[in-house]
């Protein structure tokens, strides 16, 4: 039986629960990110607001198995004037395991798909396994890039990338395994 989960786009409407599930994820896994609870924790509603439209795109996404019917887990895609990063990855404790973060990275990838980009790129921590081998099921590579983590400069992180539009013209061809099928995903 396929589990239901359900990938939005992120309001400016929602900036609180935007706040609270981002807080959330700073204190469960405090070194997968380059920020602190202690740094956005003091945030105000404008500074949330404008996060959410500086990031170009944050999804949150919902699954039958995370009963409260808050977000299992959140990621964001930013552009800026280069390549699509996934940023802000995080799936709550509860939903992991479930599908949930291929959901999220599957909604980033469409959406940076959709606006004719090549690649998908991320930076993960290398004390973060679980991320990295989510992310390989999901069709990144490493690049070969490392940098030190913001954080904690005498640890690293890897960038990685997943190619968009070549996966998508394989999808056409006549010899496509299986065409991929995309969580649901609603636009509030």
């Amino acid at each position: 039986m396929d589990r239901m989960i359900i990938v939005r786009e992120v309001t400016p409407e929602q900036w609180a629960t935007l706040r609270d599930v981002r807080l959330a994820a700073l204190l469960d896994a405090p070194s997968a990110f380059a920020s602190t609870y202690a740094r956005e924790a003091p945030f105000t509603e404008e500074q949330w607001r404008g996060r959410i439209a500086a990031r170009v795109m944050n999804f949150f996404a919902f699954a039958d198995e995370v009963a409260d019917g808050q977000p299992a887990g959140l990621a964001a895609v930013f552009e800026a004037d280069g390549p699509a990063e996934l940023v802000s990855m995080w799936v709550r404790p509860a939903a992991r395991g479930r599908g949930v973060g291929e959901a999220l990275i599957s909604a980033a990838a469409d959406w940076a798909r959709a606006r004719d980009h090549d690649a998908l790129y991320l930076w993960v921590a290398q004390v973060n396994p679980a991320a990295r081998r989510l992310y390989e099921r999901c069709g990144f590579t490493p690049t070969g890039d490392e940098q030190p983590f913001p954080n904690d400069p005498s640890r690293l992180e890897i960038r990685m990338r997943r190619a968009l539009l070549a996966a998508a013209v394989r999808e056409l061809g006549a010899d496509a395994e299986q065409p991929h099928r995309s969580p649901r995903r609603e636009h509030s």
